[in-house]
């Protein structure tokens, strides 16, 4: 059997830099892609294995990331699982909000996931076979407040998925959506918006009760068996469950939770 080729975005540290090493565990060869290519070069000399590549990419711009589909196919000719991994931090009310965030927020955490789907697809389409796994957060799910920009962005990428795992069930490639809360990691180095909600993120990190190795590996398991809606941190399954079938109750709750 050929050896799997995966493309990793923002792969260079925290979740994509883990996912990374477990995929060339597992024997993948691993396309590292980061906005920082050092960055990116520092994860693949982690991996295991042979055959790793490092690539600069901003999923951002449409022209960084035509150029990261070119070289790719160039190198490897198929690409057999895409993990969308790459995103910035963003936080505050709406009308604290300025649209130039959102635009940010909007062009990296959501239309990054789909130029990624676009190129990248059409091929997996072509052979038949493919893996794609969008990274959203719980902020998709939740309805909380205080994390307008995000949470609509990460929404986004939970219906895309949504979607794109009805059009493309028919024709060998899967589609999983990953929904992780908070676990320690560098996401708020990209942090745009209120700093006083950074603050509050930031704590909740301390507290949080999974750890980054801990997530990569529940997450990791569930995309290899194919499962659509991930939810690698360890309350969250229950907090989905409540939110579907007690709305009312779990948006009281949730209200006060906040206001703590």
């Amino acid at each position: 059997m050929a050896r799997r080729q995966v493309l990793i975005t923002g792969a260079g540290s925290g979740l994509g830099r883990a996912l990374a090493l477990r995929y060339a565990a597992a024997g993948a060869a691993v396309a590292c892609a980061d906005r920082r290519f050092e960055r990116a070069e520092e994860t693949a000399a982690l991996l295991p294995g042979e055959g790793h590549l490092a690539l600069v990419a901003d999923v951002g711009d449409d022209a960084s990331m035509r150029a990261l589909h070119d070289t790719l196919m160039r190198r490897w000719q198929r690409l057999d699982v895409l993990v969308n991994n790459a995103g910035i931090a963003s936080g505050g009310c709406l009308v604290d909000s300025t649209i130039e965030e959102w635009r940010e927020v909007l062009e990296i955490n959501l239309l990054g996931v789909v130029r990624g789907c676009r190129l990248f697809l059409p091929d997996m389409l072509a052979r038949g076979r493919g893996q794609i796994v969008n990274i959203a957060s719980f902020a998709a799910l939740a309805g909380a407040p205080g994390i307008m920009s995000y949470g609509v962005a990460k929404a986004g990428v939970v219906a895309l998925s949504e979607q794109l795992r009805a059009e493309v069930a028919a024709q060998g490639v899967t589609v999983s959506v990953a929904c992780p809360a908070f676990f320690r990691t560098n996401l708020l180095e990209s942090w745009r918006g209120d700093p006083r909600v950074r603050e509050t993120a930031e704590r909740m990190m301390a507290r949080a009760p999974d750890r980054l190795d801990e997530v990569a590996d529940r997450l990791f398991a569930a995309a290899e068996r194919g499962e659509f809606l991930i939810l690698p941190t360890r309350r969250e399954t229950l907090r989905w469950r409540i939110k579907r079938w007690l709305p009312g109750w779990y948006f009281r709750r949730m209200l006060a939770a906040t206001r703590r």
